[in-house]
């Protein structure tokens, strides 16, 4: 199965083209250039959109817009190549790149997302003293956690970031891309400020 993977939950997208269990490519961006760095990665494997098999794509916790802009992008593919879609936990892919590790995501408004999944203030995350937490949530809250008893790895480690990888080794139960639904865990700013 060839499967273009993608997640834009975060402030760092990434996109990558597995076939089977092996990773051809890989890209970082921006979520407004997801389609790009896919284009980019087919390119670079010598391979067509009409190659593909399959999608998966991060289904969050994580940013609303960019959580609306991949799954546009992977209901828009999905439509325009005919292709089956697979929507993945953005937190179960984070923690499948760092295994035994808590997935903290930032989530704005001084909260974090973790497994769970949860929505809470970095003092209110529940772990046990030397958990080690990584992505960007454990980042920006790294003083917090550690002060808790977590232990953070510096903030260039890979472990932060959120491999599409992960989501094509993931995904299961491939089938119309209009049935993924984001994972939200709490209403929007803009209805929040209504």
């Amino acid at each position: 199965m060839l499967t273009l993977a993608f997640d834009t939950a975060t402030s760092v997208a990434t996109a990558a083209l597995v076939r089977d269990d092996e990773l051809l490519g890989e890209r970082v961006s921006r979520a407004v250039a997801v389609l790009e760095a896919a284009d980019e990665l087919l390119r670079a494997a010598d391979l067509g959109r009409a190659d593909l098999t399959g999608l998966a794509v991060g289904t969050g916790p994580g940013s609303f817009t960019g959580l609306r802009l991949g799954l546009a992008a992977a209901r828009g593919l999905a439509f325009a190549l005919d292709l089956p879609a697979a929507g993945v936990s953005t937190l179960e892919a984070l923690a499948a790149g760092a295994p035994g590790a808590l997935p903290v995501i930032d989530a704005g408004r001084r909260e974090v997302f973790a497994a769970g999944p949860v929505v809470v203030s970095p003092q209110e995350l529940e772990f046990e003293l030397g958990t080690v937490c990584v992505g960007d949530g454990a980042v920006r809250y790294r003083s917090i956690l550690e002060e808790r008893g977590a232990e953070v790895p510096p903030d260039e480690d890979e472990r932060h970031l959120v491999r599409a990888r992960f989501h094509a080794k993931l995904a299961r139960d491939f089938g119309p891309a209009e049935a993924i639904e984001p994972l939200y865990l709490r209403v929007p700013d803009a209805e929040a400020n209504r």
